[in-house]
């Protein structure tokens, strides 16, 4: 591994580990931030296709990016309730597990990836970390009877959210778009999103648009986080940078950054030994996601 090309695959540890500390800090809505983290988004991408000369696909693959776009900004909606309801330092371990076994269900189920026991054995036992790690980071020494019922309501949605995350990474394997190809379709289909669950929460709860607040302008400073998160995660995971599987893994290490990042800055706080038990619990899940690229 170069040094270009590691330095390329940390970006998403910059990017997806202040991206939901920043979303957060800003403040808002749910439909203020997915709406400025949508334009941020969109923006970028607009910005890079021009720079790097690439054209807007057109019929099957510009629907199937677009759906992916569409999957994600619809998890991602979730995903900032959930912050309302036990904070991001609390949420970005559990929706990181949940993705990752959802890769790795997909992976056995779809591509045959733990064809030997030995590899089936391995990759058990590395879900079966995933989950503890994300149970270790969620755990309270103080419980109480409110923080209980937040927490599971919020696992609830998040389990759900993933079915939008598995839509985004798996609609562009439709096409015969490469991730960069496919990178302004998705902001494209992100915004849309945006725009329809701005619609709908405004004439359901009366409150104000999202598009005439200030704060989801704002938020296009955190969709830019986003951006290039996504962006560097398509070009590490290039066979001639850091390829898919290493490429996964530094991008799963944005989880520990976001978690921490959301501990400090937004100061949701913990107890010493919470934050033992927290630690030791996204090391767990780092260490797990690593098993399951290795088998």
């Amino acid at each position: 591994m170069n040094t270009l090309a590691l330095l390329i695959g940390l970006g998403p540890l910059i990017g997806w580990g202040f991206f939901p500390t920043i979303a957060s800090k800003f403040g808002g809505r749910p439909s203020n931030q997915i709406l400025g983290t949508t334009l941020g988004t969109l923006l970028f991408a607009i910005v890079f296709n021009f720079v790097q000369n690439i054209a807007l696909p057109a019929g099957h693959d510009l629907i199937f990016a677009i759906l992916s776009g569409v999957g994600w900004a619809s998890a991602q909606i979730l995903t900032f309730y959930c912050f309302t309801l036990i904070g991001s330092s609390r949420v970005m371990p559990i929706t990181t597990a949940f993705q990752l076994l959802g890769a790795s269900l997909w992976g056995v189920i779809a591509l045959d990836n733990w064809p030997t026991a030995m590899d089936k054995l391995i990759g058990v036992l590395a879900l079966i970390l995933i989950i503890l790690g994300a149970w270790m980071t969620v755990w309270s020494e103080h419980q109480t009877n409110e923080h209980q019922a937040h927490l599971k309501k919020a696992v609830f949605i998040l389990a759900i959210g993933e079915i939008g995350y598995w839509a985004y990474s798996a609609a562009p394997q439709a096409t015969n778009l490469t991730g960069m190809q496919a990178f302004l379709p998705q902001a494209i289909g992100m915004v849309i999103v945006a725009i329809i669950y701005d619609f709908y929460h405004h004439f359901k709860s009366k409150e104000p648009l999202a598009l005439v607040q200030v704060v989801s302008y704002k938020q296009i400073f955190s969709g830019f986080f986003f951006a290039f998160a996504a962006l560097t995660y398509l070009i590490s995971a290039q066979p001639d940078m850091n390829g898919l599987a290493t490429g996964f893994i530094l991008s799963q290490t944005s989880v520990v950054l976001a978690t921490l990042t959301g501990i400090y800055f937004l100061k949701q706080s913990k107890t010493k030994k919470e934050m033992t038990v927290t630690i030791l619990g996204l090391i767990l899940i780092i260490f797990a996601a690593s098993l399951t690229v290795i088998v």
